[in-house]
């Protein structure tokens, strides 16, 4: 993590000023967010594979017309 105004921002290793931690031991107050632009996401989503299959869809409508939305 590098200290940007008083902020920690990810970085590699080997960058001057790195401060060696883990997840954990950063305070959510002091977490820069990283800027992200639509061209990240879109190369994001490029590589994203979907969590539910079309059979997982099926059985989501046959539990849907059983039990209506609410369940």
């Amino acid at each position: 993590m590098l200290l940007l105004d008083d902020l920690l921002t990810p970085c590699s290793p080997g960058d001057p000023g790195a401060i060696e931690m883990t997840w954990m031991d950063v305070p959510g107050d002091k977490l820069l967010e990283p800027v992200v632009c639509m061209s990240d996401m879109l190369r994001s989503l490029s590589s994203t594979k979907p969590t539910v299959n079309e059979h997982d869809l099926l059985k989501l409508k046959k539990f849907t017309e059983d039990f209506g939305q609410e369940g």
